[in-house]
C-alpha cells in the first residue's frame, strides 16, 4: 500500500475546520447527538460529516440511511454542513465467531486502509477530528499519519460492549485512547472501561435552547396521553400491558421501527419515523413518556445518556423507564420488563407524579465549549 505522507500545515484561517467520524449520517430525520454537536461546531467553522459502516448489507438490517441512499459517496452540502455517505460493496462487521476473527480483523483493517480520497482530503484539511463511538476509532491510526497536528477527541456516547463492536475496533480504541486530546463520556459510569485516565472527562446531553419554541401547540385532543421515542431496543410488551391495563390513557409510540401489534389496545397509535423537531410537541404534552427498553440488562449508563430521558427530563415529563435506567433522577419510575404488575404501578406513579425539571441542562453550546476544552469547566472532572 502507498504510503501516505503527513499533510502539509495549513494556511491559517479564522474559522476552524472540523470533521466527524460517526455511523449516523446528518442528513437523516432522526436526530442523535452527534448531530446538535455537528449543529454547534456549524456555527463555529466549518464542519465536514462523514458517515461511516454503510453497504449493500445495510439493507438488511434496515438502516435508516436507506433513505438517501441515492446520494451517497458524492458530497452534499446540507445545511451548512458538507455531508458524505460512504458506502462500500460490503462493510465490515461483528461475525460473533471466534474462528472468523482472522478474516473480521482483515475487513476492519481494509476498511480503515482503503484510502477513500474524500476522507483523506478531509482528514489533511481538519483542525479537530471528532469521533463518535463505535466504529470510527479505528482511523485514528489513519489521521495521525495524514494530519498529526490535528486534535482528536472521542465522544463516548455508549459502551462498545454495549453496542457490541468487533474485537478489532475495542483492540484499536484502547491502542489509540493514550493519544486522544479529550475523552468525553455522556455518563460517569463509563468511565471505568476507559483504558486511560488524564484525557477522560464527563460532558453530559445537552439541550437546544429554541425546544421551547417548537414544542407547541399540544398535538393531543382530551383526554391522558403517554408517549414513547424512538427504536433503541424496543419492547413492543409494554404496551400490550399497559394498554390493557390503562384503557384511558392513549400511548402514542414514534419511531419504533416496529409495527402494530395484534395485542395492542385500540387505545395504541403507532407512527412511522418522525423528524426530532417535530416529536417535541408530544413529548411536552403527555402525562408521562415512556423508555420501553425490552430488557432489565440494558446499561446503567443509559439514566444518563438516554436523549429520550434526557428530552422528557428537560420538559419536566415523568417518564416510566426499566429500573436500571431510573438512576438519580426522583423523576423517573421503575418497572422490570415483562411484569405486569411493576409496569402497571410504575404508570400509576407516574400519572401522580409533578411535572418540573429536576436535571441540570446544558445548551449544546454549553456542551461544545466543554468538548473543545474541558480543561476549562470544573463540572467536566471526574471524581
Amino acid at each position: 500500500m502507498e504510503q501516505l505522507a503527513p499533510a502539509p500545515a495549513a494556511p491559517a484561517t479564522t474559522s476552524p475546520r472540523y470533521l466527524v467520524l460517526s455511523a449516523h449520517d446528518y442528513r437523516t430525520p432522526r436526530r442523535a447527538s452527534i448531530h446538535f454537536i455537528a449543529d454547534e461546531l456549524a456555527r463555529r467553522g466549518q464542519v465536514r460529516f462523514f458517515s461511516l459502516r454503510y453497504s449493500a448489507l445495510s439493507k438488511m438490517k434496515g438502516d435508516i440511511r436507506l433513505a438517501i441512499d441515492d446520494r451517497a459517496n458524492q458530497v452534499e452540502h446540507w445545511n451548512g454542513v458538507d455531508c458524505y455517505l460512504w458506502k462500500t460493496p460490503v462493510h465490515p462487521f461483528n461475525s460473533r465467531r471466534w474462528y472468523l476473527r482472522p478474516f473480521e480483523d482483515a475487513m476492519f483493517w481494509l476498511y480503515a486502509n482503503s484510502a477513500n480520497p474524500t476522507l483523506q482530503e478531509w482528514i489533511g484539511e481538519a483542525d479537530v477530528v471528532v469521533y463518535e463511538s463505535g466504529i470510527a476509532p479505528i482511523f485514528a491510526d489513519l489521521v495521525r499519519r495524514i494530519n498529526p497536528r490535528a486534535r482528536q477527541i472521542y465522544r463516548a456516547s455508549d459502551s462498545l460492549a454495549t453496542i457490541n463492536v468487533a474485537d478489532y475496533v475495542k483492540r484499536r480504541f484502547v491502542k489509540a485512547s493514550g493519544d486522544m486530546d479529550v475523552i468525553a463520556l455522556l455518563s460517569p459510569q463509563l468511565a471505568g472501561e476507559m483504558p486511560t485516565r488524564d484525557n477522560v472527562f464527563h460532558v453530559p446531553q445537552g439541550f437546544d435552547s429554541s425546544l421551547e419554541s417548537h414544542s407547541d401547540p399540544s398535538p393531543y385532543g382530551a383526554g391522558l396521553h403517554a408517549v414513547s421515542i424512538g427504536s433503541m431496543l424496543f419492547d413492543p410488551a409494554f404496551f400490550e400491558v399497559a394498554s390493557r391495563a390503562y384503557p384511558g390513557i392513549t400511548f402514542h409510540v414514534i419511531g419504533s421501527g416496529s409495527p402494530r401489534l395484534p395485542g395492542y389496545g385500540d387505545n395504541v397509535r403507532v407512527y412511522g419515523e418522525m423528524k426530532y423537531v417535530e416529536t417535541l410537541r408530544y413529548i411536552k404534552h403527555a402525562r408521562f413518556g415512556i423508555a420501553p427498553y425490552r430488557s432489565e440488562a440494558v446499561p446503567s449508563y443509559l439514566a444518563d445518556s438516554s436523549m429520550k430521558l434526557a428530552t422528557y427530563d428537560y420538559f419536566g415529563v415523568p417518564s416510566v423507564c426499566p429500573n436500571a435506567v431510573v438512576g438519580n433522577y426522583a423523576s423517573r419510575f421503575g418497572y422490570t420488563p415483562g411484569d405486569e404488575a411493576s409496569i402497571v404501578a410504575a404508570i400509576r406513579l407516574a400519572l401522580a407524579a409533578p411535572h418540573e425539571r429536576q436535571r441540570q441542562c446544558l445548551s449544546w453550546s454549553e456542551v461544545v465549549d466543554r468538548l473543545l476544552d474541558p480543561h476549562a469547566y470544573p463540572d467536566t472532572r471526574l471524581s
